[in-house]
């Protein structure tokens, strides 16, 4: 069963942002941009349906949807520039045909080539463009309306209400007994489904009533080992305190109501990721510490964005996978069935959400909490135009995989809605070597402290 552990392996340490590859040219794609090219040729008619469906995130609307969309093909000749960091952007481009290289607010470039993994994503999916583009050969750009990223995000609300969730698994596993048996248990409500400890479930009800900060602390020292856990944030690099602290509601005091709360239930769900058999107990460590790391990052994030409550962010991203668990633990129920890493991976996008959003409902967590799992690793997702909580755990869980086996089929990170809502260059594609690496110590301290 040592299948999952491969899964959610992670490498923190190597801080390596896709893309990054090339030579060191910066500021050679915005010289270029003062002389664009005039000699673009438009052509308004839309490429067949086969050929649109090659693209993400097209290939998950349905045929209707794609039809309706307005496209048109722009041909460029070779040098000329395609669009420029900073502008608005009217269309989602891709790459049709010939070569790219892409020059983001950093010190690398990357090229992108016609029919390659990378052409099946959008060259930016964001309300303006996260880089400078120019065509090093003669190219053809796909321009998609610009209400793709709203088409798509629409779709995937839809499936927000726990009430109105449903499982269609993909042709690949359709047929696969433990599979259809997990989604029936889930439909059926036959899934086992964590629930936290009693001081985080009465600590989160009486902050809902407007407690002040003795009482929160009289709540939480029901728990040493919380306590003890708290008081450590509160010292930590985490809050660069200026003076150590020693007891609870001197805790309580320094992190606020509201963070000492989200503190605590992010402290307490540590305790779900457990199993009695000795494999699956790795596998659920394994992914307790990749979700320790999304939730450092998206602390150091929201903290430098200055848009989202950081505590809030932590405990977003300790939840993000939290929808693997019961599949853990259904596979503990039944070992004899078990899927390869092959299918679970393939399932994985399909569950992640439903039964996510199932869970975080059941546990009593907000509504907005309860999205977080349907939207972790939806890169095109775009939830409006301020940054939310949202947006913050998508980039971080984005930079979660840099340095992973799965960094080839990531998106660059300038070219995704998310990354356009970050103000004054707060994230560029060199944050992961720059801004996270500065921070290392409050990201060591998150993961000490809820690791």
């Amino acid at each position: 069963m040592s299948w999952f552990n491969a899964l959610f392996t992670h490498h923190p340490e190597q801080q390596k942002t896709p893309g990054q590859s090339g030579n060191s040219r910066r500021g050679a794609a915005s010289e270029s941009a003062s002389k664009k090219s005039n000699n673009v040729a438009a052509d308004t008619q839309k490429p067949p349906l086969e050929i649109l469906r090659n693209f993400v995130p097209l290939r998950n609307l349905d045929d209707a949807t794609i039809s309706s969309l307005s496209c048109s093909i722009d041909t460029y000749p070779a040098e000329a520039v395609i669009f420029t960091l900073g502008e608005k952007a009217a269309a989602i481009p891709y790459l049709l045909d010939g070569e790219v290289e892409i020059q983001p607010d950093s010190d690398s470039h990357y090229a992108i080539s016609a029919g390659t993994t990378e052409a099946h994503l959008p060259l930016n999916s964001g309300k303006r463009f996260g880089a400078t583009a120019r065509a090093k050969t003669d190219t053809k750009i796909l321009n998609v309306a610009a209400d793709l990223t709203s088409l798509w995000t629409v779709q995937q609300q839809e499936i927000t209400c726990v009430e109105l969730m449903d499982i269609e698994l993909p042709e690949a596993i359709g047929d696969s007994r433990f599979f259809n048996s997990f989604v029936q248990a889930y439909h059926e409500n036959k899934l086992q489904l964590p629930s936290l400890p009693n001081v985080a479930l009465k600590l989160k009800e009486a902050v809902a009533h407007d407690i002040g900060a003795a009482e929160a602390a009289e709540i939480i020292q029901l728990d040493a080992p919380i306590v003890g856990n708290l008081i450590q944030v509160a010292n930590s690099p985490l809050y660069a305190p200026v003076a150590p602290i020693t007891n609870c509601i001197d805790a309580v005091t320094r992190l606020g109501i509201n963070a000492a709360r989200n503190l605590v239930l992010g402290i307490s769900l540590k305790q779900l990721f457990k199993c009695q058999d000795r494999q699956l107990m790795k596998s659920m460590l394994s992914l307790w510490k990749n979700s320790v790391y999304v939730s450092s990052l998206s602390f150091v994030l929201a903290d430098e964005s200055g848009c989202v409550n950081p505590e809030d962010a932590l405990l977003a991203g300790l939840v993000c996978d939290i929808g693997i668990v019961p599949l853990l633990h259904f596979t503990e129920q039944y070992p004899e069935k078990h899927p390869d890493l092959k299918q679970l991976r393939t399932a994985i996008p399909y569950l992640r959400g439903p039964v996510g959003s199932l869970v975080l409902h059941t546990l009593g967590f907000t509504e907005e909490l309860t999205q977080i799992p349907h939207f972790t690793e939806d890169w095109f997702h775009d939830s409006g135009d301020k940054l939310t909580i949202i947006d913050i755990v998508i980039l971080a869980k984005l930079h979660s995989h840099i340095g992973t086996g799965k960094t080839g089929s990531l998106p660059h990170i300038n070219t995704i809605p998310a990354y356009a809502k970050l103000k004054d260059g707060k994230l560029t594609p060199d944050f992961s070597l720059n801004v996270l690496h500065q921070a290392n110590k409050r990201i060591s301290a998150a993961m000490n402290i809820l690791g």
